[in-house]
């Protein structure tokens, strides 16, 4: 049993421990006693604070999710398609780069996915693949789209691109993103 007692708040402790534990196992590779147990805690205590994994989960990507919206918010507030795509894959790449170990497990896990069809936050992806295809896109567009998608997924856990920093990682996401979608820097 490994006692992490981060500072913060009881449910900020349960989010960090939660966090860790998804990265290294998945979600539904993590239970809550498994969380109990990072924290040196009961069971008892985790459920005071979330009844439930899908509630831990949820407050764990919520941020991300909000993040989304004003992502698509900022993307809409710009003149032009070129402007727009530009401003969502800024902002994507951003929170792919600062959430590097967890992005492909929250995108590739079934649990989570479920939750997201569930939440408002659906609407705030509709949007981004909107703001990334334009108005009536053909499927070349859609492929490409799904393929920078994917690929900034994979992206943030690929061993060979760890080595790189933040700020590298960042540039070369977005630039071969850019290339990819047919879009000037």
């Amino acid at each position: 049993m490994q006692d992490i007692r981060p500072a913060g708040t009881a449910r900020e402790r349960v989010l960090d421990a939660a966090l860790a534990l998804f990265a290294e196992h998945g979600v539904n590779g993590t239970s809550l006693q498994m969380i109990a147990d990072r924290l040196g805690v009961t069971k008892a205590a985790v459920y005071h604070q979330f009844p439930t994994k899908d509630e831990i989960v949820q407050a764990v990507i919520n941020p991300a999710l909000d993040r989304l919206d004003q992502i698509a918010d900022e993307a809409e507030a710009r003149r032009g398609r070129g402007a727009q795509v530009r401003a969502v894959l800024a902002g994507v790449v951003g929170l792919v780069v600062e959430h590097r170990r967890l992005s492909a497990v929250f995108s590739f896990d079934p649990s989570v996915a479920r939750l997201i069809r569930r939440e408002p936050a659906v609407r705030s992806v509709e949007r981004i693949n909107r703001l990334l295809t334009g108005p009536d896109p053909d499927d070349a567009t859609r492929v490409a789209v799904a393929m920078v998608s994917g690929g900034l997924i994979v992206a943030g856990i690929d061993p060979d691109l760890i080595r790189l920093d933040d700020d590298a990682l960042r540039e070369h996401l977005v630039n071969t993103a850019l290339r990819t979608l047919g879009v000037r820097r």
